[in-house]
């Protein structure tokens, strides 16, 4: 098992089949709480806005009987005087037994790794990798078909800025799948990755129209991301690109619709009821796997 959570792309497979393997051994616990890190302390830097990372942490960490310190505004912290990132971490290396840190630049969570002494875990850095968001996608597409292999896949909407995305879609290069890139032309998957599905011989179909979408067995939905775009003209071009609803359900079958959350306005609420809706449940998922990402690199379990 790696020291560090970065990105998706250190991971060999047997490590991804572990961390899924146990956090299934983790839902009970996710439920009745254990003692299993207990006095162990986790450090939570969130130098961005966080709901469900943020707080699937906390809860994780306090369901294995740890604690938590840390921050989730800035403006409280010795940032606000000009404390570099180095120094943040190498002084909550010392008050913890392992650091989760958000951060907007992307390699961040690499540098933080490289100061601490202790593990650290990437929970976002930019728009550049997301691993434990990527492992909770696996985990949820895992526990609803049965399998990960066999499957088809579609990524819709901001395929270029979405860190979710990138993660998943080289996790998902490990197993036998096809995948949909549906984008805009400017919101494209960035060539980095598509040289990567092209290196490891995955079949992918990119397209700019819902209704050119093949069958598939998963929609992985993103939220057109208005803070990640340097110019405000491209985002005002692209952020009603795509809308879920129940018209469009029409077209997209028994498909079950994904989205690392929050949304906007890209799945209207009357999808949350249907059949088709996933979102939720994934995002529940995130405590039993990050319970489990968390134990492995505490050492809490063999």
């Amino acid at each position: 098992m790696l020291h560090d959570v970065i990105s998706i792309r250190d991971f060999e497979k047997q490590d991804i089949e572990r961390i899924l393997a146990l956090a299934e051994d983790m839902e009970p616990l996710a439920r009745t709480g254990s003692d299993l890190a207990k006095g162990k302390i986790l450090s939570s830097l969130f130098f961005e806005p966080s709901t469900r990372t943020m707080l699937s942490f906390h809860a994780a960490m306090e369901r294995l009987g740890g604690s938590v310190i840390g921050f989730s505004d800035t403006d409280t912290t010795s940032v606000k005087k000009g404390e570099t990132l180095a120094d943040t971490v190498a002084m909550m290396e010392r008050y913890s037994d392992a650091i989760v840190i958000r951060n907007p630049l992307e390699g961040s969570a690499r540098l933080a790794a490289e100061v601490s002494r202790v593990p650290v875990i990437n929970a976002g850095d930019g728009s550049n990798q997301h691993p434990t968001q990527t492992l909770l996608d696996l985990y949820t597409i895992r526990k609803e078909f049965g399998r990960l292999d066999g499957l088809t896949v579609a990524m819709l909407g901001d395929l270029k800025y979405g860190r979710t995305v990138h993660s998943l879609a080289y996790a998902l290069s490990m197993y036998d799948v096809s995948l949909v890139l549906v984008s805009p032309t400017e919101l494209r998957m960035p060539p980095e990755v598509i040289r990567h599905l092209e290196e490891t011989s995955v079949p992918y179909d990119e397209i700019m129209r819902l209704e050119d979408m093949p069958p598939v067995d998963v929609v992985y939905a993103t939220r057109i991301q208005k803070e990640r775009f340097a110019d405000p003209n491209e985002y005002e071009k692209t952020k009603d690109a795509y809308r879920i609803d129940r018209s469009t359900l029409t077209l997209l079958g028994d498909a079950k619709i994904m989205h690392p959350l929050p949304r906007v306005s890209e799945i209207a609420k009357e999808v949350d009821t249907t059949p088709n809706a996933l979102y939720f449940t994934q995002a529940g998922n995130g405590i039993p796997v990050r319970m489990a990402v968390l134990a492995l690199l505490l050492g809490v379990v063999a």
